[in-house]
């Protein structure tokens, strides 16, 4: 019997709806340009009304954004208007929200309240809030933000009466004069890194920190050397009390995603780490679930998921993995990234498969766009395995193909003219390789040399999925093509041919 897990730690998201992925997929529905001129002609103010003939889309997207993000911040009515955004110690799913730029471009004129304190955001302060103009809270604490805060987008807005940037690591700042510290007292700043003093008390702080480390680290590394040796010797092996405790008694607010016969909760354990914790749904205990999970935390390769072990009770089932990934490349694709990184994509999975092929045949896994997940520095990572029953090898070069055209055109295949996945395939075959632009990812910006890159990519990927040569391909010969079409030589020196003096200054989208 397969036996599959389901990996969807997210510092950006895996909680969120595959239905909102979905919807952010499709077209407008006819009747919404209707929609959008109505509500315009009743309020001129919308902030889309001056971009419905140019952003339809967008507009489309940022009210189904809209709908999905009052329901997760529990708005009483999400039919019409929301008055709060309240996403809280939500650091699963805040990150992603905040890259929906076409939300925050449109953003809703009845909102007031923004939270979106205690989420370990990293990085600058996110700008994307100074949209909502009309806004009368922020809160922000409880954050890891650095570098300059927009003092002046934050004074120019009229309504805000309550702020709070408290316990961040912002640079510091020149206050005298400034009006944000004049409407706003010292609370709103509280180790905000914003204040006068607020680096050197913590460099002082961090001073006699390093001293008292400095005495007893020779103790406390022996010691630690030791507690580590145990724990790496009983890791593999949990048991439902060691669980329980890691996600708060498998609390609603550690459960991430119910997907596929799994209840998934993050955790962590005694000695800091974070893990997921997949716990068996609706299925027969199996007497060799501890064997497949023993075979399958012998995995080692970056873009495979890591199993760290498990537990076989008699009240449960559950995987342990490493929780270090962030959200799906499905999820991924709705934001339009660049081709040099769906590239990066594309070698890493390639990279999986050549480690899981070579080293453990025996170990079957899923290339769904909904089933690779990435990391923060985009790194994709395989996730769902099955032990003992792999596919064939022309099914995997078929899945393998499937994924490449999906990840190029960004595009489902229940999306496409027959709303199935031979739909889709014939629907890119019409369109390469003269009409290549009518396949790929509309959002991308393309120079001559990806373009021609994505052709040769396509074109393998095409190979891959006809079946009518179903067993003539093998997937080494399959990843040495792609890997072949994917080097940033192949589009170079194609696209060199016409100017081959200029070929180095060439760039990819």
């Amino acid at each position: 019997m397969a036996f599959f897990f389901l990996l969807s730690f997210a510092v950006i998201t895996a909680t969120l709806p595959s239905a909102l992925i979905e919807e952010l997929n499709k077209p407008p529905p006819p009747e919404f340009t209707a929609l959008v001129s109505n509500n315009c002609a009743l309020d001129p103010s919308l902030r889309y009304c001056n971009a419905v003939t140019t952003d339809l889309a967008g507009i489309y997207k940022s009210t189904v954004v809209a709908r999905h993000l009052c329901a997760e911040s529990s708005n009483p009515d999400c039919n019409f208007s929301f008055a709060k955004i309240d996403l809280r110690s939500r650091p699963r799913v805040v990150p992603l929200y905040l890259s929906f730029a076409f939300f925050w471009s449109y953003c809703p004129s009845s909102i007031r309240t923004i939270d979106l304190a205690n989420n370990c955001l990293h990085g600058a302060f996110p700008s994307e809030v100074l949209r909502c103009a009309q806004i009368q809270s922020l809160d922000l604490s409880h954050n890891l933000l650095v570098g300059d805060v927009p003092l002046a987008g934050l004074a120019s807005l009229a309504n805000l009466s309550f702020l709070n940037l408290s316990y961040n690591r912002f640079s510091e700042c020149n206050i005298e004069g400034v009006e944000l510290f004049r409407r706003f007292d010292s609370s709103s700043f509280i180790h905000s890194g914003l204040l006068p003093g607020d680096h050197r008390h913590g460099s002082e702080i961090t001073a006699t920190i390093l001293l008292l480390v400095g005495v007893l680290v020779s103790v406390l590394s022996v010691v630690g050397l030791i507690g580590r040796l145990l724990l790496r010797q009983r890791r593999d092996k949990f048991t439902t009390a060691m669980l329980r405790k890691a996600t708060n008694g498998f609390s609603e607010t550690n459960l991430v995603r119910k997907a596929e016969g799994e209840d998934v909760y993050i955790g962590r354990l005694r000695d800091g780490a974070e893990i997921e914790v997949h716990v068996q749904r609706g299925k027969a205990f199996r007497r060799t679930f501890g064997e497949e999970c023993r075979i399958l935390a012998q995995l080692r390769h970056k873009n495979v998921a890591k199993v760290i072990g498990w537990c076989d009770g008699r009240d449960m089932q559950a995987v342990v993995t490493e929780g270090v990934l962030v959200r799906s490349v499905e999820e991924w694709l709705v934001v339009a990234p660049p081709w040099k990184q769906r590239l990066k994509v594309m070698m890493g999975v390639m990279d999986g498969i050549c480690y899981l092929d070579e080293h453990w045949p025996r170990v079957g896994y899923d290339l769904r766009t909904r089933s690779v997940l990435l990391r923060e520095d985009i790194e994709p990572s395989i996730y769902k395995f099955k032990v003992r029953s792999p596919d064939s090898e022309s099914e995997k070069v078929y899945r393998l193909g499937m994924f490449v055209l999906e990840v190029v055109a960004n595009k489902r295949p229940r999306e496409a003219l027959e709303a199935s996945e031979t739909g889709f395939i014939d629907w890119v075959r019409l369109q390469c390789p003269a009409q290549i632009k009518k396949v790929v990812d509309q959002k991308m910006k393309l120079t001559a040399a990806s373009l021609e890159q994505i052709k040769q990519v396509t074109a393998v990927a095409l190979e891959c999925t006809d079946v009518s040569a179903e067993g003539s391909l093998t997937m080494k010969h399959v990843l040495r093509m792609l890997r072949r079409a994917c080097a940033p030589s192949s589009a170079q020196a194609v696209h060199g041919h016409h100017h081959h003096h200029h070929h180095h200054h060439h760039q990819q989208a």
